[in-house]
């Protein structure tokens, strides 16, 4: 993949990391963000998106929480890729998540790579990015610090927070971290904890990343290098997880890409070799190879049940939280079987939940794509919960 082997010039790597193209909020060293690892983290910067107008009552305030490779531009076209944002599909004026209606942030999760402090951040004691200096970070620290940020905004409850995938982890964080300040929560395809499967996945990308002489055990950006092949090859991996085998060969079948017969070589001769060099070269563009380390890291170690004596139920014992869980019969990397786990739990606490299991060919990726009973259901969901909410009919 010789075409991903330009490197780029510091300050470029570094611009959006430290000032973004999106609001931010900066905590001084008075205000430490506290870490599962011990470390009182500060200064701190969250960079976020809001869409639409908070109310006089604070009342309709949607917190998106966004998946392990997503970003703060959630509706709004991305400042570095100039592609629509990704979750244009759910939220905006008449959507789903409508934003004529409701009040909708996105944040950047600590550890991100677009605004919010993490490893391609500037370390203010060295005048260079943190990189592996950074501490390692939790689920929970993201949750941690999207509170601050919504302390920051007068934002004492939210109407809903909602996520897929690593979103939907910190959905189910936020609900038993802070279940006073959630009023209704949507967490799509995700799971309590991540599986050792998935655990196996994110390490085989996280050594693709290291295994790259460019990386420099982390040190890249100081040696003016860029690990982009293993950051692609990740990358390529991951997303084979995010499909289904019905859906990959719907798309690609076994066609050749612009022949009719095989070279006999090893260059891109199926389509789906093409798309999957397309998916690692357009990533590398707008993510950094450590946030991806720490991020993977993160969702490894995300489960809830371990801070419950190993009981999910206890984490939402008592939680006036409404719920409505939803997963995809495709897919196979946060199963149908791990929602179902969480709505046991739920039941088993007490709580007020729905499930949905969406037919679907399309795999994890499902609620990132135009899918029609999950748009109905989320809208559904929203407006019993906004009617009981006492929010403003439509």
């Amino acid at each position: 993949m010789a075409d991903i082997g330009a490197t780029l010039d510091l300050a470029d790597r570094t611009r959006e990391a430290d000032d973004p193209h999106s609001p931010v909020v900066r905590f001084g060293v008075h205000k430490p963000l506290r870490l599962d690892a011990g470390v009182d983290f500060a200064p701190l910067q969250i960079a976020y998106q809001t869409y639409g107008t908070l109310n006089a009552a604070r009342s309709n305030a949607v917190l998106i929480c966004h998946a392990l490779t997503g970003d703060q531009h959630l509706v709004n076209d991305h400042p570095v890729t100039g592609k629509p944002g990704w979750w244009e599909t759910m939220v905006g004026p008449g959507k789903p998540i409508d934003t004529e209606r409701y009040f909708v942030i996105c944040p950047n999760v600590v550890g991100g790579c677009m605004g919010t402090s993490g490893p391609a951040s500037t370390n203010a004691a060295t005048g260079m990015p943190w990189g592996l200096d950074f501490p390692v970070i939790t689920v929970r620290d993201m949750v941690r610090a999207q509170a601050m940020l919504l302390d920051h905004l007068g934002i004492e409850s939210v109407f809903a927070v909602a996520g897929g995938s690593m979103g939907g982890m910190q959905v189910l964080q936020w609900a038993a971290s802070y279940p006073q300040r959630v009023f209704a929560a949507l967490p799509i395809a995700a799971s309590t904890r991540h599986s050792a499967q998935n655990i196996a996945f994110h390490e085989v990308g996280r050594q693709a990343v290291m295994a790259d002489p460019d990386w420099r055990a982390g040190r890249y950006f100081a040696e003016g290098t860029n690990p982009r092949r293993g950051l692609a090859v990740a990358r390529m991996g991951a997303h084979i997880t995010y499909l289904s085998d019905a859906a990959l060969h719907r798309k690609f079948g076994r066609r050749f890409q612009n022949r009719d017969n095989p070279t006999f070589s090893f260059d891109a001769d199926f389509q789906v070799e093409s798309y999957l060099r397309h998916q690692g070269i357009t990533f590398v563009e707008r993510f950094d190879a450590n946030s991806y380390l720490y991020l993977t890291r993160a969702m490894d170690y995300f489960d809830l049940a371990g801070d419950y004596d190993g009981v999910v139920a206890e984490a939402f014992r008592g939680a006036p939280t409404r719920f409505c869980v939803i997963s995809f019969t495709s897919d196979w990397l946060f199963p149908t079987s791990e929602s179902r786990a969480i709505v046991h739990a739920l039941n088993a606490a007490g709580a007020r939940v729905s499930f949905a299991e969406i037919t679907t060919d399309k795999g994890h990726d499902a609620f990132l794509l135009e899918e029609p009973e999950l748009f109905a259901i989320v809208r559904g969901f929203l407006e019993g919960a906004a009617k009981a909410r006492g929010l403003p009919a439509r």
